[in-house]
């Protein structure tokens, strides 16, 4: 039975073979730089690294920059004020902010919306009966209804000649989507009677 990969703990030694020395200092080198990042934007620590390759080529990375830390090791600068923010906490912060003010506009609307869908509502059960509205009133009215009417009926067309099925149902309704037929009479009595097709 094979055993499964485990990782294998690398000797801390020198290097013998320059090639896999200058690979290795390379990787490892990327990998310290991305952790003094990471120290610096998690904590908002200024950080400093200087680095001689086996070449003896300088690397060095540093925030907020090498030049700064190292005045301030030095002591040629004083040590700068600890109640000033990061810049980029403050980025990070902003962009934040910046998001959930999205978020928040985006809800803001939607609650307008629900509101005056439900002023709308409410203004329809509230209307008064048709009984003791004006002349006026009862020909806006009308000329309403005959709008909606018309609406209903093109939507109803335009699902007829698509030959799609009335998406129109009450929640909670156990019953089939309506299908509108074409051939719809009228009775003697006024009343819709349905021809057998």
């Amino acid at each position: 039975m094979r055993r499964p990969n485990r990782r294998r703990r690398i000797q801390i030694v020198r290097m013998q073979n320059q090639t896999s020395r200058q690979v290795t200092f390379s990787k490892r080198r990327a990998g310290l730089f991305k952790k003094a990042s990471e120290l610096s934007t998690l904590c908002g620590a200024d950080v400093a690294i200087v680095v001689y390759s086996p070449s003896n080529k300088v690397y060095a990375c540093g925030h907020p920059s090498v030049e700064s830390i190292v005045d301030r090791f030095l002591g040629e600068n004083p040590t700068p004020d600890t109640n000033d923010p990061n810049p980029i906490i403050i980025a990070q912060q902003n962009a934040n902010v910046d998001e959930i003010n999205r978020k928040l506009n985006t809800l803001e609307r939607q609650l307008e919306k629900e509101r005056k869908h439900g002023q709308a509502l409410q203004a329809l059960r509230t209307e008064p009966s048709h009984e003791k509205l004006s002349f006026s009133d009862l020909k806006s009215l009308c000329e309403a209804l005959e709008a909606a009417d018309e609406e209903v009926e093109r939507v109803a067309s335009q699902l007829l000649e698509a030959n799609k099925v009335f998406p129109y149902q009450t929640i909670g309704s156990a019953f089939a989507p309506l299908i509108v037929r074409e051939s719809t009479s009228f009775d003697s009595d006024g009343g819709p009677s349905q021809s057998s097709e």
